[in-house]
């Protein structure tokens, strides 16, 4: 239809439906028949409280301080980064270490032990400006705003976690003037928005930037060099004492109502004895300590040291999983130090049986 028929509302009769003129005499609108309206499904109420025009915007009213974790022990670079959040002063920080040694779960205590908002952010290789900073988005048929997470943090003076960075690419390059403590223009709606009072940078990864050599880390990216000198400092995380691991462990297994400390003694062993070994070079994969708390979780699931173990260690290849497995048994005398293969865990049917499902 022409835009002329289509801009004229008299001219129509329902959708797709026009009276069209004829010569020069006045067209009278035939009547409209009912139509039944498509429901449409409203965001809540308390979602939109804080929409201004063509701007959608957080509710203020709704808290981001995390949550205290119950039976969480301080380690690590704890303390000094409290020094850095209780102060409310900008002071970017870049934490770096390797993969389950609790540098996302310390920086989300902090902010909880401080009453701190906390805005986490993943980043991937996909987040671009527009999942930071903010764009336009459809609300109820209506092109609207929404700030970012970035602009969250800075309108309500939180913490802005960036969780790992390194696997950002070169559009994590909008954030300059944020990692400098100043204003940030924006550019699709014309309007400055201003750090609050509060406002920190904090960002946590496995490398220092430089990308990950060994293919541990893959997808991990060389960052731009601009990018990392914003940071004023940057923290190296490291795992914890066996003291305090033990400590961390007997909580997790206390949350299931079970004491076991000797067999969380000999996980912690067992632990930094591959650790060592992997510090010199001598294997490619590490026991974190995530991967000890998954396993005592899973002890509390199943009262089965074997199992446990059998379970968490299977994201691992067959010959690292194997390798650390006979090493446990050296430390653990009572646990049976026979260990399925892959090529033995199979179906016990005869040739042609039908297994039900």
């Amino acid at each position: 239809f022409p835009t002329w028929l289509r801009k004229d509302p008299a001219l129509q009769i329902s959708r797709g439906l026009y009276a069209l003129p004829q010569g020069s005499a006045t067209v009278t609108k035939l009547p409209t028949p009912a139509k039944k309206v498509a429901k449409v499904n409203k965001i809540p109420e308390t979602a939109v409280a804080m929409v201004a025009p063509s701007v959608l915007s957080h509710n203020a009213e709704m808290s981001l301080v995390p949550e205290k974790a119950s039976g969480y022990v301080p380690f690590g670079n704890f303390v000094d980064v409290r020094s850095i959040v209780k102060p409310r002063k900008f002071y970017p920080a870049y934490i770096t270490g390797l993969s389950g040694n609790g540098k996302t779960m310390m920086i989300e205590q902090v902010c909880a032990q401080e009453k701190r908002e906390l805005v986490r952010v993943n980043i991937t290789i996909e987040t671009d400006e527009d999942d930071l900073i903010g764009g336009f988005r459809l609300v109820n048929g209506e092109t609207v705003w929404q700030d970012g997470p970035v602009i969250t943090a800075m309108n309500r003076g939180a913490v802005l976690l960036l969780d790992e960075v390194d696997l950002g690419s070169n559009k994590m390059m909008c954030l300059q003037p944020v990692l400098e403590g100043k204003a940030v223009y924006l550019k699709k709606t014309n309007r400055v928005v201003h750090p609050a009072p509060g406002f920190n940078v904090i960002a946590t990864a496995n490398t220092k930037g430089k990308g990950s050599d060994d293919g541990r880390f893959i997808g991990t990216n060389v960052m731009n060099e601009a990018f990392l000198e914003r940071f004023s400092i940057t923290m190296e995380q490291e795992y914890p004492s066996a003291k305090v691991e033990s400590k961390i462990l007997n909580n997790v297994l206390g949350a299931s109502g079970i004491t076991n400390s000797e067999f969380v003694d000999k996980l912690v062993t067992w632990a930094d004895v591959i650790r060592k070994t992997f510090n010199e070079g001598g294997i490619d994969e590490v026991i974190s300590t995530r991967r000890l708390v998954h396993i005592v979780k899973t002890f509390g699931i199943y009262n089965d040291k074997k199992k446990a173990i059998e379970y968490c260690l299977n994201r691992f290849d067959a010959d690292t999983k194997a390798t650390f497995y006979d090493l446990y048994t050296k430390v653990d005398a009572g646990i049976d130090p026979t260990i399925p293969t892959e090529s033995e865990v199979k179906s016990t049917t005869n040739e042609g049986e039908e297994v039900p499902f």
